[in-house]
């Protein structure tokens, strides 16, 4: 098909529609974009769907944001990208921005204390629920099952950081997969066929893959990266709490892979343990109130970046140190996404039939099932043992509820959170 066969402002709108439906984490941001650019609209094929999946999984970062930018990328050009990527996110933005000040601002008042409280037994049972998800869906043979296990004890008990235990992993797969291929028999098959449609086919025709287009738009993004960094460096000196929470979060953009979840466990050891900026119950906090929101989950950087400006940024009041540190949070994390879209994709569309790279995914993705694994145990000992002592009763059995609910009668996401916090309120006043 020719460039642009799908309207822009068609897909526009579908965009901006996705950004205030897609809630239930990148599991079911996934399923909604599968069901209506491959079901409904035909947009694209079901083999490249999944392919443009896979490969963004591989990429640090969102992978929903990341594989809508891509396909936007391949429906309209870079426009297409930029507005597909850009309208996912939009919403929450300003959603988690005002729910950061309430919190912030609220957060100590009784009823939001009690509300805030409820969340955190959701949080667990959410985070436990993922692991059984990604594991049903990812650990088909042993090899992947003793992956998992390795990352897992790697990042738990041996403090490996993330990047270690990912790259190890992908290095593994790629290798293995070529000299013990019988290891991902299993895990890595073959895409189904190709539906008819398809205006996404173009990509690798109409985008050119030399060094001068990789050249313009690694130092326009690098540009735009460090723009507001640099700006507020020289207007506040390098020694700043944005500074500080400009580079973490750079640094968490590029070296986190697994999504918001396995992002967490990183931003919990700097946050938490390094910068000292929140409290570990915060960090649950936050991903409850993401969960809660359409958009990303990895937008619960927002709002660490929020609670570091509001509590520790000077000379300026709280509300602005705030809204600075949120959405200069959500800057660095997002452009490195849409550059890394924007340089790999025409390569990614001539290495979609490349075998080694599915085996690489394979084995990245048990590592990811080890560090989630990781993260439950971190929020579960956090929730059952508060810093105030004893061991919390009712957040366990809350946590064991909302678990069941989800596995066995099929609770959503958004209900379990309503109705955790609602309980949580009941319980506390």
């Amino acid at each position: 098909m020719a460039q642009n066969s799908i309207p822009f402002r068609e897909a526009a709108r579908y965009w901006l529609k996705l950004g205030f439906i897609s809630f239930g984490g990148p599991t079911g941001q996934i399923a909604i974009m599968h069901k209506d650019l491959v079901e409904k609209k035909k947009w694209i094929a079901e083999d490249h769907f999944l392919q443009a999946l896979n490969f963004c999984m591989l990429l640090p970062g969102p992978e929903a944001q990341q594989l809508a930018t891509y396909i936007g990328w391949l429906l309209n050009g870079r426009w297409g990208g930029i507005v597909a990527g850009g309208l996912f996110v939009l919403p929450s933005i300003f959603i988690l921005w005002l729910l950061a000040w309430m919190y912030a601002s609220l957060g100590t008042v009784p009823a939001m204390a009690a509300l805030f409280y409820g969340l955190k037994p959701a949080v667990v049972a959410i985070v436990f629920e993922a692991v059984l998800r990604i594991g049903k869906k990812s650990l088909k043979t042993p090899f992947l099952y003793l992956l998992a296990a390795a990352a897992f004890t790697g990042i738990y008990f041996l403090n490996v950081p993330f990047p270690v235990i990912v790259l190890s992993a992908g290095a593994m797969g790629y290798f293995a997969g070529t000299l013990v291929p019988g290891l991902f028999t299993v895990a890595v098959k073959n895409a189904p066929p190709a539906q008819a449609t398809i205006a996404s086919e173009k990509a690798a025709e109409n985008h050119g893959l030399g060094w001068p287009r990789f050249v313009k738009v690694l130092c326009i993004f690098l540009l735009l990266w460090a723009l507001p960094i640099v700006a507020i460096g020289l207007v506040r000196g390098w020694d700043d709490t944005f500074i500080d929470i400009g580079v973490l979060f750079s640094k968490a953009a590029v070296v986190t892979f697994g999504g918001a979840y396995a992002v967490l466990g990183y931003i919990s050891q700097q946050a938490v343990g390094y910068y000292h900026w929140i409290m570990p119950e915060q960090m649950m906090d936050g991903l409850g109130l993401a969960e809660t929101t359409p958009g990303p989950l990895i937008m619960v950087n927002q709002f660490v970046g929020y609670l570091a400006g509001y509590y520790h940024a000077q000379g300026v009041s709280p509300a602005l140190g705030g809204a600075i540190g949120g959405l200069l949070t959500t800057w660095v994390t997002f452009i490195p996404s849409f550059m890394m879209i924007f340089l790999l994709a025409p390569y990614i569309e001539t290495l979609r039939k490349n075998k080694r790279l599915g085996t690489a995914l394979s084995a990245i993705t048990a590592a990811v099932v080890g560090v989630v694994l990781n993260l439950a145990v971190l929020f579960t000992r956090h929730t059952l043992f508060p810093d105030a002592g004893g061991f919390d009763w009712y957040a366990l059995t809350a946590a064991i509820i909302a678990f069941v609910g989800m596995q066995r009668f099929k609770w959503g996401m958004v209900q379990v959170i309503i109705g955790s916090a609602a309980a949580g309120y009941i319980w506390t006043t």
